[in-house]
């Protein structure tokens, strides 16, 4: 699931002025406690900055120092990575080490993570630099859309026409087309319709099987057959705001330099991407096990020369994983560390463990995060009118009946919370605008007349909490 993040010269510049102190505080403004990942990973994207500025010859040699977190589902793992990405401007993409497999059985090659990652990098890259040329092509399009709806001017063909009347001419088109310029700005011609060529996007999708794995296929064919696929264009009759729409687009495509866009997106990859390797536990196994154990091992082995620093092959060109800062995470409740082969174990030489969730951190995370889940559910009952409160007690006691489901019966952390939100205001959101509710006050009894009944029964825990 690759992750959009901006990332420009001058975030980075600001970023370089934060100290590691400073990282964990705001990755504290997303995620509850934790410390001792969040000092970890600060850390590592501090040394990062400092790699930055020491002699090329000497910054070769530093390598990162990749982090192994350990600690159950729901504790914040994933997030403390996401975040740090989004604080860092950084190239992100999260990946679970079980949909890879030992080439010969079925899965992706494991490459492709780094493929992925490029991906998201160019998509990041080619975001940035059509915001830089938005107003460019913005007045392009402008032109363009008065000359659908007003073609130019063109000077008298025949050589009889008096010279005054080609000026008066000519002067009465500029001035109709300021005029109609007025109008486009204003959205007085956002009814009117024009005709556009649109080129067609559609394109056959091939997959080839190779020793590596199954891969995509698109864009190297194009390469080889550019008349064949992708050159054609239709007219389609659109309103002005849809006309709009599609030309910008085009027009930001033709203005921005696709192979400019793919340099600078591996070289963001080589230098500051973020490879998020989750459920890497899933795959711990050592040799001299029969069954599933043997694809485990062959997963490993396959991760060892990316993460050790290899030459991964992309559509856009040769990218080395050397300086690429992996995060491995897994809840080891069935294996431990030690499980996995001693060459992938030195590759991750940081290890955190994270902490089980406690009542005070559901209740914490609740309400302290800029994307609490309060918060989101005020917010999305707001836009129909209604105002949702929670009263203290009934914040603790979501939190309670949280934690008591999460020691019954699975234990999945946090996201219990959101099971929890959702069948206390089921009926609200239901029905609450119909019936013209307008303000919503939810209490300590509201939630356990709510609750109470489903925690008891072991069965329905297990169904609906």
């Amino acid at each position: 699931m690759p992750i959009q993040l901006p990332a420009s010269s001058e975030e980075l510049a600001g970023l370089d002025r934060l100290s590691p102190r400073q990282i964990v505080e705001e990755l504290d403004r997303h995620v509850v406690g934790q410390g001792a990942a969040k000092k970890a990973v600060a850390i590592a994207l501090r040394n990062r900055i400092r790699r930055q500025r020491l002699a090329p010859e000497v910054a070769a040699e530093v390598t990162p120092k990749n982090i192994l977190m350990i600690g159950p589902t729901g504790v914040g793992k994933t997030e403390i990575a996401r975040r740090l990405a989004r604080l860092s401007g950084s190239p992100f993409l999260k990946v679970e080490a079980s949909k890879f497999t030992e080439v010969g059985y079925v899965g992706r090659d494991v490459e492709s993570m780094v493929r992925d990652l490029t991906e998201a990098a160019v998509d990041m890259v080619r975001r940035e630099r059509q915001t830089e040329v938005r107003q460019q092509a913005e007045g392009n399009v402008e032109e363009q859309l008065l000359d659908l709806l007003l073609p130019p001017h063109r000077p008298g063909l025949t050589t009889d026409a008096p010279e005054d009347d080609g000026r008066r001419a000519a002067e009465h088109s500029r001035s109709t087309r300021e005029k109609l310029r007025e109008q486009l700005r204003d959205g007085v011609l956002d009814a009117r319709t024009v005709e556009v060529e649109v080129r067609e996007k559609s394109f056959p999708a091939f997959q080839i099987l190779s020793s590596q794995g199954v891969e995509e296929m698109d864009i190297n064919v194009k390469d080889m057959l550019p008349g064949l696929f992708g050159g054609r264009t239709k007219k389609r009759r659109l309103s002005i705001p849809e006309a709009r729409g599609v030309l910008l687009q085009e027009e930001q495509n033709r203005l921005v330099d696709a192979e400019q866009v793919a340099r600078v997106a591996v070289e963001r990859v080589q230098t500051a991407g973020i490879l998020f390797i989750d459920e890497i536990d899933k795959v711990a196994g050592r040799e001299g096990t029969h069954g599933p154990d043997v694809s485990r091992e062959g997963v490993q082995r396959d991760m060892l020369p990316i993460v050790e620093g290899t030459t991964v092959t992309t559509k856009y060109g040769p990218v080395r994983t050397d300086h690429i800062l992996f995060i491995a995470a897994g809840a080891f409740h069935v294996s431990k560390p030690s499980d996995l082969i001693p060459e992938l174990q030195g590759r991750f030489p940081i290890r955190v463990e994270l902490d089980p969730l406690t009542e005070q951190d559901l209740v914490r995370i609740l309400t302290e995060p800029r994307s609490a889940l309060l918060g989101q559910y005020q917010a999305l009952l707001s836009t129909e009118g209604l105002e949702l409160t929670f009263t203290e007690e009934a914040v603790r006691e979501m939190a309670r009946f949280a934690m008591e489901v999460n020691q019954a019966t699975e234990n999945i952390g946090a996201r219990r919370l959101a099971t929890i939100l959702e069948t206390v205001l089921e009926d609200l959101s239901f029905d609450g605008p119909e019936k013209g509710v307008r303000a919503a006050r939810i209490d300590g009894d509201e939630v356990r007349r709510r609750l109470a009944p489903l925690a008891r029964d072991q069965d329905l825990s297990r169904f609906i909490l």
